[in-house]
């Protein structure tokens, strides 16, 4: 089982004068993500008595859900450009002081948000599943609209990632964080921190990995988007559906063993799917067709 820990919400999303509700939060988004996957998970989050809240937990109903807190749900209003490619602005209530471990859990998914804003319960939650010998997985997903100083969010990201096995993070994540440095070249000053693996997406581009020993760029499906909400957290979906079949999560599991072509080739096509319909809504197995042949 994968645990994942993080905001869940609803995404708002714009079309003209007119929004549009849609379940969302980037590690909500991860746990849907895997769930379709047929991979196991819990998603430890906060989800408020609203009528907002029973929208997620309905939506949720498919991973095995832990309520840490019941703020008001928190909303993202998001509008995209001519590209589909989406901005946002976020109200959230995300205030946990402690993430209880989940048994049997192979891996701790976290990132966004929840680490941001609560990032001395989520660190505390990642070193106790690394002494635990579970797999740590981290994205950042940096939102600007919420970021606080860049220097200060470089030195929290930093900790974070020496805490992790496996780093997805986007192009945009790294251009916002180190704005003069490549965003492919930065992935190896991560791997030097602690991380056996680092992926980097890079849009409609593909992805390129990095192990201590291996580097590889792969291409994305081309696809008509519709809109790139929930692309990034369906790639780390994909991702760590590969890494849990190819038995690469909990104690002794070496992450950078990993075959990239083909986790970067299927997590790429997760990711191209869910660009293909509106709003975080991730594929299941039985939707993708021929790219579930390759998978361990």
């Amino acid at each position: 089982m994968i645990s994942v820990v993080g905001e869940a919400l609803v995404d708002m999303i714009a079309d003209g004068r007119v929004f549009t509700a849609h379940p969302g939060g980037s590690p909500a988004n991860v746990a849907v993500g895997l769930a379709r996957l047929g991979v196991p998970v819990a998603l430890s989050t906060s989800i408020g008595d609203d009528l907002l809240g029973a929208l997620l937990r309905e939506h949720l109903a498919e991973v095995s859900l832990r309520t840490l807190d019941t703020a008001a749900t928190s909303v993202a209003f998001a509008s995209t450009d001519l590209d589909g490619v989406a901005a946002y602005d976020f109200r959230i209530g995300w205030d946990v002081d402690r993430v209880p471990a989940v048994e049997g859990a192979t891996c701790l998914h976290t990132g966004s948000l929840a680490a941001a804003l609560s990032p001395r319960a989520v660190e505390d939650a990642m070193r106790a599943a690394r002494d635990a010998g579970r797999t740590v997985s981290y994205d950042p997903n940096i939102r600007p609209s919420l970021a606080g100083a860049v220097a200060d969010e470089r030195a929290r990201v930093a900790r974070q990632v020496a805490l992790a096995d496996v780093v997805k993070a986007s192009a945009e994540d790294l251009a916002w964080l180190y704005p003069s440095v490549d965003p492919v070249f930065h992935s190896n000053e991560w791997l030097g921190r602690g991380p056996r693996l680092v992926v980097v997406t890079l849009g409609s581009r593909g992805a390129h990995a990095i192990t201590a020993n291996t580097r590889l760029t792969r291409p994305a499906p081309q696809v008509t988007a519709v809109d790139t909400v929930g692309a990034g957290d369906a790639f780390t979906a994909g991702l760590l559906c590969v890494l849990s079949r190819s038995g690469l999560l909990g104690p002794g599991a070496d992450p950078s063993t990993l075959d990239l072509a083909t986790a970067l080739d299927f997590a790429c096509t997760v990711a191209a799917t869910t660009c293909t319909r509106a709003g975080a809504d991730p594929p299941s197995l039985a939707e993708l067709g021929t790219a579930v042949d390759a998978l361990p």
